[in-house]
């Protein structure tokens, strides 16, 4: 229904405080011209109080008066449709960005038990939300935003991170049988590009099968140029001469930490998605799920390397078997690769 008047034109309102009802009073001729009747303004304060009886159960704040001034704002109600795809586009960004900031947010929390685990959970609550609001949006051409992308969140490390990847290639140097079933590690885990390198050296002579001590990692290393000025053979060889641990250990460490630095990276890609105005909500979901799928992977490679081993999973049943009779011990042939620890 629309006034004859100027769109500003509305009829004023009074909530009764009792029933948060609204009634309608005509403005003065010295303000606005007002040329409804008195039953047409009986009829106009149905139809407000009927809109709001439907919406306060989904909107429980909403009072009389803040529906009057969204009226006011909406002066075509046969535009009611395009004013509501507005609000909707607008609540999908917020619903969004507030996911965004708790997996941000999360991704650094240093307290919590267990921040791998609840950083993916939120990862899959964005994602969930985002299946709901593609059920909402229409798709259609051209549907990836033009936004630039961020560059990646800066890694913030201290000496305990790095120690950690120092002890991995020490441990890898000295028991490189274990690194076999490492293949969910990358470099682009590391912090340094040094020992992102070196785990490269280390790797590639594993998977030839060559023997692997610090010499033959020094030798490798030579051969793909990480060594520089500032980093002499002696040092190179003392920097995995110190084993510590097992190489799985520090490896899902360092994996962990690249896990939640990824995560920090695709909030941040979110939410510029967000703030480009030029975006429709389809672009929105289109970027998101795409900055998604870089967590996904790491979550793959993070749920292989947390994965009990085959041989822990075997060792239960092998402890309930029936012992062996008597006979000269079984000794294990010894692989070239270990024999050089």
């Amino acid at each position: 229904m629309a006034w004859k008047a100027n769109p500003a034109a509305v009829p004023s309102t009074r909530t009764s405080a009792s029933e948060g009802r609204t009634t309608t009073t005509a403005p003065t001729s010295t303000t606005r011209s007002w040329t409804r009747t008195a039953s047409e303004r009986v009829e106009v304060t149905a139809w407000l109080n009927a809109v709001l009886d439907h919406a306060r159960p989904h909107a429980p704040g909403l009072s009389a008066s803040y529906l009057h001034t969204l009226i006011q704002f909406c002066p075509q109600p046969k535009h009611a449709a395009a004013y509501a795809r507005m609000i909707r586009t607008d609540n999908a960004r917020r619903i969004l960005r507030g996911h965004a900031e708790r997996l941000a947010s999360t991704a650094i929390d240093s307290g919590l038990p267990h921040p791998a685990a609840t950083t993916l959970g939120l990862a899959d609550d964005i994602g969930r939300v985002l299946v709901s609001l593609a059920e909402q949006f229409a798709p259609h051409p051209g549907s990836f935003p033009r936004t630039a992308v961020p560059a990646d969140v800066p890694r913030q490390a201290g000496a305990e991170d790095f120690d950690e990847e120092r002890l991995l290639l020490a441990t890898a140097t000295a028991y490189p049988a274990e690194v076999q079933q490492m293949r969910w590690l990358a470099t682009e885990d590391f912090l340094l590009p040094l020992h992102a390198a070196l785990w490269q050296s280390i790797t590639a002579l594993v998977h030839r099968g060559d023997m692997v001590d610090p010499v033959t990692v020094l030798g490798d290393a030579q051969h793909r140029g990480p060594l520089t000025d500032s980093l002499t053979p002696k040092d190179l060889m003392a920097l995995v001469s110190t084993p510590a641990g097992s190489p799985a250990y520090w490896g899902e460490k360092i994996l962990k930490r690249a896990l939640l630095a990824r995560a920090q990276t695709v909030a941040a890609r979110i939410t510029a998605y967000i703030d480009d105005p030029a975006n429709t909500p389809h672009q929105l979901i289109t970027g998101s799920r795409r900055a998604l799928a870089d967590v996904n992977t790491l979550r793959t490679r993070f749920n292989r390397a947390t994965a009990p081993s085959p041989a822990s999973a075997a060792s239960a049943p092998a402890r309930s078997a029936p012992r062996p009779r008597a006979g000269p011990p079984h000794r294990p042939a010894v692989t070239a690769t270990r024999a050089h620890r």
